[in-house]
């Protein structure tokens, strides 16, 4: 019975934010044309970023439940594509609202890599290690994350500093096509790492008892018969037909669910403009506007798992969306900047610099070991902490 309520007031919900949806289609933003933030634009602001956060959130939820139907790691790499659709949608919608908006694509990517890296994976391991003590993950997954992520990263947001095609921190558009090609070119080989030839490196441990400090992947032959005994249960249970039609439906409601986001996130950007020019805000804090409600879902997602002891499934929400956001942002936003001839500024300044190549530097030391405890994630707060102390006072 609770089940049929939830989900009819989810089927509601979803019936009031198309609704709201036409509305803006029709009548547009309240006052779009003032040049000073009123009341009325306020609340609609909070309104129009809830019902987008509603949405991610609603993504989230059907991403879980495709994860539990096709495992990992597909469900979390269902999860990040859904994510950095929706990151992408953003970007350029602020990036073709307004004059100033050139460097909103490197913010928003900085604030990314600050909030995942230092953030939510500081956050989770602390609160994990309040709880659990020490937490076993599966270090080959996390060394392949951090081996792509970090050249990646130098070559999007630190590399634009130093190139000599232009005169400020941007690319050329020939170098936008060729950084484009080869960062997709590597973020594919390592999906094909991820899901096809290395898939056990981003499942959780298993630890067997009398070795210590042993964990081993849930590949061993042991276990592989009472697997096959489940599998074959389960589908004497449940057809395959029965597993496709659930996938076919999550993914259908899924993607009703980011449409929202998608066709809403004009109007959010025109109002994060405004608010930005007429409160004179630091510009960065457009950047972390958009990663809040991107990451927020993932976000709760990772603190859930570390709580329940399955950090390798923080690991790879916490990594996978840092390293998505480099691998698959960064190309679109590059492309969509070459194909309209917008000018995009990619290279971070001294201080992001700094930050950035010190995030990564611990972010190495913190997934070198197998185990992590509370003063791994303290550290990465402390960095999160700077990251926000610099936007306001840098």
């Amino acid at each position: 019975m609770a089940a049929f309520i939830l989900g009819q007031s989810k089927r509601f919900g979803l019936i009031l934010v198309y609704g709201l949806l036409a509305l803006i289609m029709l009548f547009g933003i309240p006052g779009a044309h003032s040049h000073s933030v009123s009341f009325q634009q306020l609340l609609f602001f909070v309104l129009v970023f809830g019902v987008m956060l509603w949405c991610a959130f609603g993504v989230v939820r059907q991403a879980d439940k495709l994860a539990v139907l096709l495992g990992e790691p597909y469900g979390t790499l269902i999860l990040t594509l859904s994510v950095i659709g929706i990151e992408v949608s953003l970007i350029v919608s602020i990036m073709l609202t307004g004059d100033s908006n050139a460097a909103v694509a490197r913010d928003t990517m900085t604030a990314v890599l600050n909030i995942v890296l230092n953030g939510m994976v500081g956050l989770s391991l602390l609160m994990g290690g309040l709880r659990h003590g020490e937490q076993p993950f599966n270090s080959q997954g996390a060394r392949s994350f951090l081996s792509v992520l970090i050249p990646l990263a130098v070559f999007s947001l630190i590399l634009p500093r130093y190139t000599l095609s232009t005169g400020d921190p941007t690319l050329s558009q020939q170098q936008q096509v060729a950084f484009a090609i080869i960062i997709m070119a590597l973020y594919a080989v390592f999906l094909a790492v991820q899901t096809i030839k290395h898939r056990s490196f981003f499942t959780q441990p298993q630890h067997y008892s009398g070795i210590a400090a042993s964990f081993e992947r849930k590949q061993s032959n042991t276990e592989q018969m009472p697997q096959s005994i489940n599998e074959t249960t389960a589908h004497a249970q449940n057809p395959q037909t029965k597993k496709l039609r659930k996938v076919s439906m999550h993914s259908l409601i899924l993607i009703v669910c980011m449409v929202p986001i998608v066709l809403l996130s004009k109007n959010l950007a025109v109002l994060v403009d405004l608010g930005l020019t007429q409160w004179s805000l630091p510009p960065a804090l457009g950047g972390v506007v958009v990663a809040l409600l991107v990451l927020s879902p993932e976000g709760l997602s990772s603190f859930r798992a570390a709580l329940d002891n399955r950090l390798q499934r923080s690991v790879n929400i916490c990594l996978g969306s840092a390293l998505a956001t480099i691998g698959l942002t960064v190309p679109a936003v590059l492309l969509c900047a070459w194909a309209y001839d917008m000018r995009i500024v990619l290279g971070v300044d001294a201080n992001d610099m700094v930050l950035l190549l010190l995030t990564l530097a611990i972010s190495t030391i913190t997934f070198s070991s197998s185990r992590t405890n509370m003063l791994n994630g303290a550290v990465h707060l402390v960095l999160f902490a700077v990251y926000f102390v610099l936007i306001f006072m840098p």
